[in-house]
């Protein structure tokens, strides 16, 4: 992929990228003709908006960017991820950064503004071509494209063409290519080798359930384990959804592609990790097998399960995931799933929701993530709420009565099953752009995956 990212070339148009408070010195120093355009066309350096200036000969001479106020453009990734829309056919170059800009995001943001899903539907290609900015690291601006892109492709994919097979021979696709181990379990295999709740969840489709399994790194290397939730369609189970509910439901699978899209980069940067990938796998389906309300199910960990909700199906397959996960004892353990409508309600699409038991590890999570402006929002993993999922006949209950904190009942179910000795974060996501901004398309998004790749680098890089 080239992600509209090339060598200099001769004839570059220069784009040079201004503040407000810069506006009025660069006009100073500017030709008489150029000065008058910019004032006849009203370019006031807001952010966002540009302004073409043509050259002595009327063909395009330089673009003016725009950064706004001082404060807002010191280091925002975005600055240029709005110009490959809108710029016309040609090449492009920055004729210097934006103060406190740094290439390599810069860089990044172009790359992402690039995207579009085509699997379906050709798309016109982008003209407009960045010359790279000196100094930007190349292999990191083309190893988180590449990811992000193969998260939101996946996360895009209806559930037509995207089943649990599907979405398990992705995995595999990306394991194969960074020569690591996998295995696949699938059906009632899972029985046998004692994962329930994800045979639970998905055996009334008859597109059987799986667990994806991947292993790579130096074994004596810092433990890190991600596991995604892989719901490639869900329609509530028998507490079926209503159909404004389960439209978007193509995209439950977002967590297990966004982990694996994580994967693919922390593999391609060959960080000093062992690395592992659990993946469950599952269409929440309805049939004459689909588990009911109030059936009670056993987990992997031995806690039993009743089942107020099928459609609380994600920490259902999650936990069996967490609770193998935790047999290793992982330096780091780390869950991403689009797994409650009250994150949403909570911090709406933009805002990931972090759960974490480790205040270390959510600082820096949250550190990182306004520093990738990748943004993340801290919620409480308050004990006095476990109560609230205390079930009469079975260990716990895999939802609450109660309409309140639904975000976070989800979490502290997903805390039973997580050793409590182990630095753990939960990221409950939506992984969808309603609407499009500069570099982030209406459409499948992954969110939080900038954030954890910076994290793991710099922890275990």
């Amino acid at each position: 992929m080239a992600f509209s990212l090339i060598e200099h070339t001769g004839g570059a148009v220069p784009i040079t990228a201004l503040t407000k408070d810069r506006l009025s010195a660069w006009l100073e120093a500017a030709p008489n003709e150029h000065r008058n355009w910019v004032q006849t066309t009203r370019f006031t350096a807001e952010a966002g908006k540009f302004a073409l200036v043509p050259d002595n000969d009327g063909r395009l001479g330089r673009v003016l960017l725009g950064l706004g106020e001082e404060s807002e453009a010191r280091s925002s990734m975005w600055a240029l991820a709005g110009l490959p829309d809108v710029l016309p056919e040609g090449s492009y170059r920055l004729d210097c950064l934006p103060e406190g800009g740094d290439p390599t995001r810069l860089a990044l943001g172009w790359a992402l503004a690039t995207y579009a899903f085509t699997r379906y539907h050709a798309k016109p290609a982008r003209g407009a071509a960045l010359v790279w900015p000196e100094g930007a690291d190349r292999g990191q601006v083309e190893r988180l494209a590449r990811a992000i892109f193969f998260a939101r492709d996946l996360a895009n994919t209806p559930a037509s063409d995207l089943g649990p097979e599907e979405l398990a021979q992705a995995a595999i696709g990306v394991a194969e290519e960074s020569g690591a181990c996998h295995r696949v379990i699938v059906g009632d295999a899972l029985l046998a080798e004692n994962y329930p709740t994800i045979h639970a969840v998905g055996r009334a489709s008859t597109r059987p359930p799986r667990l994806v399994d991947i292993v790579w790194g130096d074994p004596e290397a810092p433990k890190v384990t991600l596991v995604g939730k892989g719901v490639c369609f869900d329609t509530g189970g028998l507490d079926l959804k209503t159909a404004s509910g389960m439209r978007l439901m193509k995209k439950d699978m977002a967590g297990a592609a966004i982990m694996l899209g994580l994967a693919q980069a922390i593999m391609d940067a060959k960080l000093t990790v062992k690395l592992r990938v659990l993946l469950p796998c599952v269409e929440n389906s309805v049939s004459g097998n689909a588990m009911r309300p109030l059936d009670v199910v056993r987990t992997r960990k031995g806690l039993t399960v009743e089942i107020g909700n099928t459609d609380a199906e994600g920490r259902l397959i999650l936990c069996d995931a967490l609770a193998e996960a935790s047999t290793e004892k992982p330096q780091l353990l780390i869950d991403m799933a689009t797994l409650t409508g009250a994150a949403r309600v909570a911090l709406g699409p933009e805002l990931a929701a972090l759960f974490c038991n480790d205040d270390a590890l959510a600082a820096a999570l949250l550190d990182t993530a306004a520093t990738e402006e990748d943004p993340m929002w801290r919620m409480p993993l308050w004990r006095p709420y476990r109560k609230m999922i205390d079930s009469k006949v079975a260990d716990l209950n895999n939802v609450a009565e109660s309409p309140h904190a639904g975000a976070i009942i989800a979490a502290l179910y997903l805390q039973e099953f997580v050793d409590p000795g182990i630095p753990w974060a939960h990221l409950d996501v939506m992984a969808w752009n309603p609407q499009s901004r500069p570099g982030r398309p209406e459409g499948a998004e992954a969110t939080a995956m900038r954030t954890l790749y910076a994290h793991i680098a710099q922890q275990f890089g």
